[in-house]
């Protein structure tokens, strides 16, 4: 009997067991259906939410459609007020033409222009000595601070821009210019920015003119080198010519020495014919004695006349043995103006000699003015030329600000600004009491609690405000029924 219970108790228990497992299996595919079938319909949900919330936001929209309007509205009237507060600005464009000159010259001029300005011009060195232009090298000259520093003081930028330091002014006018080069045609483009149209196509006309004197002035060719030599040495060739005419005038002058050849052929002549009728008066006048007293007028005029062509005779001749070494006061005779032909041989050589130094200054001083001249013509060759394209005019459009975008932005900004307003109350109205929303209530609260229009809460500084909140209140009242 014992041992049947036993079996029986077995049996019973693993049929228990069976049916346990076979309770757990059916458990688990029904769990294993719902879930499925719970994924199956959770997009249709999720769906059908969505759309539910889309027409929510939809219709909260459409029931906000006047504020919306009055919000873009006031939006493009501060677009309006913004884009007519705004200062006009407008651009002056020069265009210049790629440069002819050989890289050669270019490099020469940039190795010049980085030993004088320094700084901003160093790296376009770089870029001149491998495979740049001199394209290259007129842009980095108008960004150079040499050029910058011109046109400051040029213009009184100090004074326009109401800047105190040259740093400022010159950050200020790199601000508004634009340098750029057109890599396939070279073509330079000068575009200055600038409140007064005048003033901007005056400071885009005047890179060019600085550029063209920079470019002058810095050139380093041959031909520029031999200009500055030869002009030097004009200029001492100049002095010497002056001091050997004024010596030689003066010479001249003090001793009426014309012309040394022409006077003393002249003067022999006239000496010649002086004596002459020296010779004839004589025998006249011995004539005249035979026949006549020594009291007679005759006798007596012809022995005056005698006299007198005695006189100019020794004029003209000059005394003898000397008077001296032929300059300076001796070497005139008399009252005599002109030098007398015993001085002349002395007067000769001073005068040969002086004549002589200044034709050979006068000589000099041709020569070089001519290879001076072909100097310039050739340093003019060589050195890099600033050729303008398109020169700058006074524009007649403002290109800054675009009033029609800020209006519309502004518009646009404001309609944004108003929809996400919308949005974000019809989404605070339709969650539930959550944590965050009762945070931000009790701030709120607390906020408000504080401010002047609330009744005191035991705070002093709030019961004070609310005293004066009361008072402004009541004026505000009994001014009104007055009025």
């Amino acid at each position: 009997m014992v041992l049947r219970k036993d079996a029986t108790t077995a049996v019973g228990r693993k049929v228990l067991r069976r049916s346990v497992q076979e309770a757990g299996t059916k458990l688990q595919a029904e769990k294993a259906r719902a879930s499925r079938i719970e994924h199956e319909l959770a997009p249709e949900a999720t769906q059908a939410q969505q759309n539910t919330g889309s027409v929510e936001f939809l219709r909260a929209l459409w029931d906000e459609r006047h504020f919306l309007f009055r919000c873009a509205v006031g939006g493009a009237l501060v677009g309006v007020l913004l884009a007519f507060a705004i200062p006009k600005q407008y651009d002056a464009v020069a265009v210049l033409m790629p440069p002819d000159s050989q890289s050669a010259n270019g490099m020469a001029l940039m190795a010049a222009l980085t030993a004088r300005t320094g700084g901003a011009l160093g790296a376009v060195a770089g870029d001149v000595l491998g495979i740049k232009g001199s394209g290259a090298l007129f842009v980095g000259i108008l960004h150079s601070r040499t050029v910058e520093d011109r046109l400051i003081k040029r213009f009184e930028l100090k004074r326009i821009y109401s800047v105190r330091l040259d740093e400022d002014a010159r950050k200020r006018l790199g601000d508004n210019t634009s340098v750029s080069e057109d890599r396939k045609s070279g073509i330079i483009t000068i575009t200055v920015t600038d409140r007064d149209p005048k003033r901007a196509a005056a400071l885009a006309q005047a890179y060019v003119e600085e550029l063209d004197h920079a470019v002058a002035d810095l050139s380093t060719s041959s031909a520029h080198r031999e200009r500055v030599f030869l002009e030097e040495r004009l200029q001492a060739v100049k002095q010497d010519l002056d001091q050997a005419s004024r010596d030689f005038s003066q010479f001249a002058s003090k001793n009426g020495a014309i012309d040394i050849k022409e006077q003393g052929r002249a003067m022999l002549e006239a000496a010649a014919t002086l004596q002459g009728q020296l010779i004839a008066t004589e025998a006249e006048l011995k004539g005249l004695e035979e026949i006549y007293t020594p009291n007679n007028v005759r006798v007596r005029s012809v022995r005056a006349r005698l006299s007198e062509l005695k006189v100019q005779l020794e004029k003209l001749g000059g005394k003898a043995g000397g008077e001296g070494n032929g300059t300076g006061e001796s070497a005139t005779s008399g009252d005599s103006s002109y030098p007398s032909i015993r001085k002349l041989p002395i007067l000769g050589v001073k005068y040969a000699d002086l004549y002589r130094r200044a034709k050979i200054q006068e000589t000099m001083y041709e020569t070089l003015t001519q290879q001076y001249e072909l100097a310039k013509v050739q340093e003019v060759k060589e050195t890099p030329s600033v050729r303008v394209l398109d020169a700058a005019q006074v524009p007649e459009r403002k290109s800054f600000p675009p009033r029609t975008a800020i209006i519309m932005l502004c518009g646009l900004a404001a309609l944004a600004a108003a929809i996400g307003w919308v949005v974000l109350r019809v989404q605070w109205q339709a969650s539930s009491e959550s944590s965050g929303k009762i945070l931000t209530d009790e701030i709120f609260d607390s906020v408000n609690a504080r401010m002047p229009w609330s009744p005191p809460n035991g705070s002093r500084l709030q019961a004070a405000t609310h005293r004066i909140w009361k008072k402004i209140v009541h004026r505000d009242h009994t001014e009104g029924p007055a009025e």
